[in-house]
């Protein structure tokens, strides 16, 4: 596998994919190692990077205005390493990543497969030269795996051959995110969670915006964002400009174990994604779907691959994008009837179980892999 930076904390469903793999033994190679002891994982290999680096993305990037990719040297290095360590089988994970490589992709000998998770298929992939190479990576490579229904579409539509496409799902630990029931809290101290990075595309404004219309029928109710980002000083700005500030609390990046914790304390679960200015889109959130499985009600919005894991009144409940009234009025829905509410955490989990079991989509996708490493 290769993954420029293994692994950023917001990453934990690379390392679960990898991790988990039984009949393969997978190597990484990456250009960083950060959060080494969040992601423990030995068989990691760092490779050497272009003393000229800086001058190709001066000059790819800002100059031409092109995607950057791998110098002649780096992609000989590349191949010795893959041909040293007898791999069999190359896995990219990230459509820039591939891009980068392109010009490995069309020298190797080895089967290939690019792996697209969400924004790698609309941030700066809209260029006549930003096009021409993914679709030369389309071209070399042998399968391509796509998240969510919406990104296997979005993909087709910049010309990947469907046969060459692929589902593939980011995959949940379910022993560690056991349904549990969720009684109303006997003072009104609704706890609301939202668990994800503080970048655009998460709607966090909206969140914050429709807190403050909930509070209004439950002044005791608090909110949770538990995640960090560029964004966290503007949000901490505007919960102070709604009057929120003591009922929000923002915890950083959290450890899994610590999040967990938070899922069990928490009544309801709140993520209204959206499309941010540069066109950066969500597949299917792993807190939302980590939250469902522990039976948390979660309010969202019809966005990426939201709906393929909510489906409205029925596991979860879905708003439009950046329409904070509409998420306070679902929130407010699911507090005032208790059935209610225990039904659509009850579906949550089962839907989640359904669709989104890891041990269901390693074994898809180490089949995959063996597939592609028998046939050469």
């Amino acid at each position: 596998m290769f993954c420029p930076t293994f692994l950023r904390p917001e990453m934990l469903h690379v390392y679960r994919q990898i991790a988990c793999l039984e009949r393969t033994q997978p190597i990484v190679f990456a250009f960083k190692r950060e959060c080494a002891s969040r992601f423990p994982y030995e068989r990691c290999e760092i490779l050497p990077r272009s003393a000229f680096r800086w001058w190709r993305r001066i000059w790819q990037k800002q100059v031409l205005r092109i995607p950057q990719t791998a110098f002649p040297g780096e992609v000989a290095a590349f191949r010795r390493r893959l041909r040293n360590h007898g791999c069999r089988m190359l896995h990219i994970y990230f459509g820039n990543n591939a891009i980068f490589w392109e010009p490995l992709i069309r020298r190797i000998e080895l089967p290939v497969v690019v792996s697209f998770h969400g924004a790698d298929t609309q941030v700066d992939m809209r260029s006549p030269a930003a096009l021409g190479r993914l679709r030369r990576v389309f071209g070399g490579a042998r399968l391509v795996l796509a998240r969510s229904e919406s990104l296997v579409q979005a993909l087709i539509e910049l010309g990947c051959p469907p046969e060459k496409l692929r589902l593939q799902r980011t995959g949940i630990p379910l022993e560690f995110y056991p349904f549990q029931a969720r009684p109303a809290p006997p003072d009104g101290r609704w706890h609301l969670l939202q668990a994800c990075r503080l970048i655009e595309k998460k709607g966090l404004e909206t969140t914050l915006q429709a807190f403050a219309k909930f509070r209004d029928a439950w002044p005791q109710a608090f909110l949770t964002v538990a995640g960090d980002g560029e964004l966290r000083p503007a949000l901490v700005e505007l919960a102070a400009r709604l009057g929120v500030t003591k009922s929000v609390r923002f915890t950083g990046f959290l450890a899994p174990d610590e999040l967990r914790r938070l899922y069990y304390d928490a009544h309801l679960f709140v993520h209204p994604s959206e499309t941010a200015r540069d066109g950066n889109q969500e597949g299917v959130p792993n807190s939302l779907l980590e939250a469902m499985a522990t039976g948390l009600p979660a309010v969202a919005t019809r966005h990426g691959g939201i709906p393929e894991a909510i489906e409205h009144r029925v596991n979860g409940f879905l708003t439009d994008e950046r329409s904070p009234g509409q998420v306070a009025e679902g929130l407010l829905e699911i507090t005032r009837d208790d059935a209610f509410r225990a039904a659509l955490g009850q579906a949550a989990a089962e839907a989640v179980r359904r669709k989104f079991d890891l041990k269901v989509q390693a074994a898809r996708l180490e089949g995959a892999y063996l597939s592609l490493i028998q046939e050469g």
